[in-house]
């Protein structure tokens, strides 16, 4: 349900989240090889998250991407509506055109309270809450 560019960036995010700060920053290239994304791929993803102030970010010679303590506060869902939209959550899954509760394709009531769970989800964890579960090993990620 959300695209990879979405995966990316949440890997992207919580990278930053288990080892950065506003003292320790990290450049497009460390975060990139661990989480095996392309740089220039990950370097737009990165920017739009930081004018959208979902990252922080610094320029200069001891800049580069980080987050604060309010940055950690936005949901996961904040990061998939910046870079999908809310338009992946919203569309059919079969991706008819008319496809709405009155005129519903195969799926679309069975899928209706997945999608429902699932938007919740991602709105209820943080990504200080993700990134602390990574950090005390209660999930993993190549980090």
């Amino acid at each position: 349900m959300i695209s990879k560019s979405s995966k990316y960036a949440i890997k992207a995010v919580l990278y930053l989240a288990v080892h950065t700060n506003e003292n320790e920053k990290a450049m497009v290239k460390d975060i990139a090889t661990p989480i095996n994304v392309p740089k220039a791929y990950i370097a737009k993803l990165l920017q739009k998250l930081s004018k959208q102030h979902i990252i922080s970010s610094t320029r200069g010679p001891k800049g580069g991407f980080y987050l604060r303590k309010k940055n950690k506060e936005k949901s996961i869902m904040d990061i998939i509506e910046v870079i999908d939209g809310n338009e992946k959550f919203n569309s059919c899954m079969l991706s008819l055109e008319d496809c709405d509760h009155n005129n519903p394709c195969p799926l679309h009531k069975s899928m209706n309270p997945v999608r429902t769970r699932l938007i919740e989800n991602f709105k209820n964890k943080t990504i200080e809450d993700a990134s602390n579960d990574v950090i005390i090993g209660k999930c993993s990620l190549p980090l």
